[in-house]
């Protein structure tokens, strides 16, 4: 007998926006003026989620256009200046975009890695407060806080990868700058917005934040790269490839990726927002 096909309806969603980066590399320039470190392409695509390139050079009604087809936001790692390059000034419009869209109840998250916490960081607290913290090319476990056992980040993790995070080299550190602990606690707009999960000791001595969360809206950091777990290799780098390492990286994909759809509903489950676009966030219901 012919067998029937069932044709479900196609997701299209969702969709993460990911900033680029200004091409400075002279190997580099002849193929474009920006780019994304493939790493975190397939880190987001890894989670379910296609990836929408932005680039640094348009307009800011382009960037609103942008911001209304997106489910979310990557601020990548990398070496800018968090107040005055490009980049920063296109996160600081997204940013902004997202604090008011959260505030009518449109669920729209943030992921920094590395970098991009870091600016997170500065759009907060409104100045840099980075120190240094140089933890380059080491892979530590995470000093986890108490909050971090609450917290919606690594809420479902199983026991024994909780306990791992705490004990095993699971997280890759590629980094000169962070915010101290001292500095964090003492400044009442990062204490007041974020919740911190994990610490950790740079070479240096200095006691910096490596994981923080945001306690209303949903903006998330790392100082860590959960990319490279799964996606980089090189023999000279100390990428975390344990099964534990590759498990974590795998998690926190699929729970940025579906932060927007977690988001869409309201504690009774019903629609918080119609999105019903295939190219991307929401239609929003009148």
């Amino acid at each position: 007998m012919p067998t029937e096909h069932n044709q479900a309806a196609v997701n299209d969603k969702p969709v993460i926006g990911i900033l680029t980066q200004i091409v400075s590399d002279e190997v580099m320039k002849p193929y474009g003026r920006t780019y994304i470190p493939s790493s975190y392409v397939k880190f987001v695509e890894s989670g379910g989620s296609r990836v929408m390139p932005i680039r640094l050079t348009l307009k800011i009604t382009e960037y609103e256009s942008i911001f209304r087809n997106i489910n979310g936001l990557l601020l990548i790692g990398g070496a800018v200046d968090l107040q005055t390059s490009d980049f920063a000034r296109v996160a600081k419009i997204f940013y902004r975009l997202a604090l008011t869209a959260n505030d009518e109840g449109d669920f729209f998250p943030i992921w920094g890695t590395c970098m991009g916490m870091q600016l997170l960081t500065v759009l907060v607290a409104g100045e840099n407060l980075l120190e240094t913290t140089t933890a380059e090319n080491v892979a530590l476990p995470l000093d986890l806080t108490p909050e971090a056992g609450s917290s919606r980040m690594f809420e479902g993790f199983p026991y024994n990868l909780m306990k791992a995070l705490a004990q095993e080299p699971l997280t890759g550190n590629f980094h000169h700058y962070g915010i101290a602990v001292k500095t964090f606690k003492e400044n009442e707009r990062l204490q007041s917005f974020f919740s911190l999960l994990s610490t950790n000791v740079a070479e240096n001595g200095v006691h910096f934040v490596s994981t923080i969360e945001g306690k209303t809206y949903p903006f998330y950091g790392v100082q860590w790269h959960p990319e490279v777990n799964r996606f980089q290799w090189h023999r000279k780098k100390n990428f975390p490839h344990s099964a534990h390492a590759v498990q974590l990286s795998s998690r926190l994909a699929e729970f940025f990726v579906n932060e927007g759809p977690a988001g869409w509903m309201k504690p009774d489950n019903s629609p918080l927002v119609e999105r019903e676009t295939t190219v991307g966030r929401q239609v929003r219901s009148a």
